[in-house]
């Protein structure tokens, strides 16, 4: 609330979700919502995308907003476009039966991609060294935040752990456009890239240190989680 487009884009602020259901999946308080704070606004950008959607038949969208007050006349679309959707017949999710030493570390905002896990890295020289010594090994970029000048190491990397932004930062929208697992909004991670290394619910991460992270539901891992696979029905169910 209060920020500007700029801020949100950069990841300089932490979004907040637009429904109460956003909230749930995000493991952030369903009070902290669009919906629980501003209804009306909420209830009207609802009808809004449901009558663009389902009346006019146009694809999914990504909306961008702004409102000056409560009320449905404070609020205005700025722009509007097609939302680029990746199509995915298979989805992973970890196993919670583990074997060996893993520890829930935080959660964060999952925006893209499925469960993975993989070595910690800070730097591209650090993505090539590992490239190199282990070409198998997924790779998880970790960031305070991200400008557009970090589009190779994302690039090259397998996943991505920000503790800034939101689903519509700059980190979230370059990770799922070019189909790798992310996590943003990660507010307990304080990262140190100088030191190539990161704090987090009280564990230090280094260079090449295995964590885990859901891109969809969130979650950070210390250590390798197991991962099955869920294979997704025509239908779209699970």
């Amino acid at each position: 609330l209060g920020n500007q487009g700029e801020d949100v884009v950069s990841g300089l602020v932490k979004t907040l979700p637009i429904s109460k259901k956003q909230a749930e999946v995000e493991n952030r308080e369903p009070e902290s919502s669009l919906e629980a704070q501003f209804p009306e606004i909420y209830h009207t950008l609802r009808q809004w995308a449901k009558e663009l959607i389902y009346e006019k038949k146009w694809s999914p969208q990504e909306m961008e907003f702004t409102f000056e007050g409560p009320r449905a006349k404070d609020l205005f679309f700025l722009q509007t476009r097609d939302m680029g959707i990746r199509e995915r017949k298979k989805v992973y999710s970890f196993d919670l039966v583990q074997e060996g030493h893993v520890e829930f570390l935080a959660h964060g905002i999952g925006v893209s991609g499925g469960a993975m896990t993989g070595r910690a890295v800070f730097s591209l020289e650090e993505i090539k060294y590992w490239r190199q010594k282990e070409p198998q090994t997924s790779l998880i970029l970790v960031r305070g935040d991200t400008v557009p000048d970090d589009i190779r190491e994302i690039y090259e990397a397998d996943g991505l752990l920000t503790a800034k932004g939101g689903s519509t930062s700059h980190a979230a929208i370059v990770a799922h456009r070019l189909g790798k697992t992310c996590v943003v909004g990660c507010a307990d991670l304080i990262c140190m890239e100088r030191e190539k290394s990161c704090a987090l619910s009280d564990r230090i991460i280094r260079s090449g240190d295995h964590i885990s992270i859901d891109g969809t539901e969130g979650s950070v891992y210390l250590g390798r989680m197991k991962i099955k696979e869920i294979e997704r029905e025509e239908n779209g169910g699970f």
